[in-house]
């Protein structure tokens, strides 16, 4: 992404919402490992999920080896990593020349 920023491919605000979800999910992951060392309520895997797959998962990546939260789990990982396909398939597509259309409608 942020190659593509730097050459222009990739539009600022998209790149600014990226990179904020992603602090914003890494916060996440890292309060769900402070409530799992406690025994206490978690964030649902669903809700993680949620937000890796609206653009959130760099943080999640970046979450889940920084914290070694949620790597061990294997039916969460690949959920996690589909979502990650789903994302990029979005966005790829988001810029095609058809994306871009709705993009130029959203800005």
């Amino acid at each position: 992404m942020t190659f593509a920023f730097l050459h222009g491919y990739f539009p600022k605000n998209l790149l600014l919402a990226y990179m904020g979800l992603s602090a914003v999910v890494f916060v996440f992951y890292a309060l769900d490992k402070t409530k799992a060392r406690r025994g206490a309520w978690r964030i649902s895997e669903r809700t993680l999920h949620f937000l890796a797959l609206i653009g959130g998962w760099p943080g999640a990546a970046i979450a889940q080896q920084t914290l070694r939260h949620k790597t061990q789990k294997r039916s969460f990982q690949i959920i996690f990593w589909l979502t990650v396909m789903m994302n990029c398939t979005a966005l790829a597509w988001l810029m095609s020349s058809n994306g871009t259309r709705l993009l130029d409608i959203i800005n």
